[in-house]
């Protein structure tokens, strides 16, 4: 049996849909934002129609790219580098634990209202089935992390030391600019669900590995004229 086609019901054609998810998800622009540049481009939708295809569509896509780039870039060679940052929700701090490999590729973001060893032991139980054991995981000085790696039998692997996670730190600034132009998260889950998405996008888009460049089917969209000028 054939899936069948998510875009059949909708009058816009699937090459628009994905490009405004990519613009709202990948560059920090409002609902708004993306309505206007659309409409330079003789594109009619409402931002409204921007926001349903994000929450209809953006998981689907990001599903996508993820399966190809995890089928490819399993190894146990690399170096991960873990960190957690906070997020506000309500006024409540959250806490979003991310893991990135030594190319700068986002490989996974977990949410979670506490920062403990229980929270990073779920964290990392969650990233290692998918993306293997890495030979080395890169991390600050918190004793949370040290704990958790003795636990799974990886605290061998851990190095710590001043400015060795740069690279991570640096991977947080992409996300802070997104949730200034969105203006903070409502909601554990949607925090959730955008982090995944936005972390897939973005090593699409960012130039780290070629091997993952076949989500957006760039050859379509530019014969219909939507990248020019963006």
């Amino acid at each position: 049996m054939t899936k069948p086609d998510p875009f059949r019901y909708f009058k816009t054609s699937r090459e628009i849909i994905r490009l405004a998810v990519m613009l709202y998800v990948r560059f920090p622009l409002s609902l708004r934002n993306v309505e206007d540049l659309l409409h330079e481009r003789g594109i009619d939708v409402s931002h409204e129609a921007v926001r349903y295809w994000w929450h209809r569509f953006g998981p689907m896509f990001a599903a996508e790219v993820r399966q190809r780039r995890i089928a490819s870039m399993k190894s146990c060679h690399w170096r991960w580098h873990l960190d957690e940052m906070f997020v506000k929700i309500n006024g409540e701090r959250h806490y979003l634990w991310r893991a990135v490999d030594h190319e700068g590729e986002v490989l996974e973001s977990y949410v979670t209202k506490t920062r403990d060893k229980k929270a990073a032991l779920k964290f990392l139980k969650k990233a290692m089935p998918k993306h293997g054991r890495p030979e080395v995981i890169v991390t600050d000085g918190l004793a949370l992390y040290g704990a958790a790696l003795k636990e799974i039998g990886v605290a061998d692997k851990q190095e710590t030391g001043r400015w060795q996670n740069n690279r991570v730190e640096n991977s947080h600034l992409p996300f802070r600019r997104r949730e200034r132009a969105m203006l903070r998260f409502r909601r554990m889950r949607i925090l959730q669900k955008f982090a995944s998405v936005h972390a897939s996008v973005y090593n699409h888009l960012c130039g780290c590995r070629p091997a993952c460049k076949k989500f957006f089917p760039a050859g379509r969209v530019i014969e219909c004229g939507l990248v020019s000028g963006l």
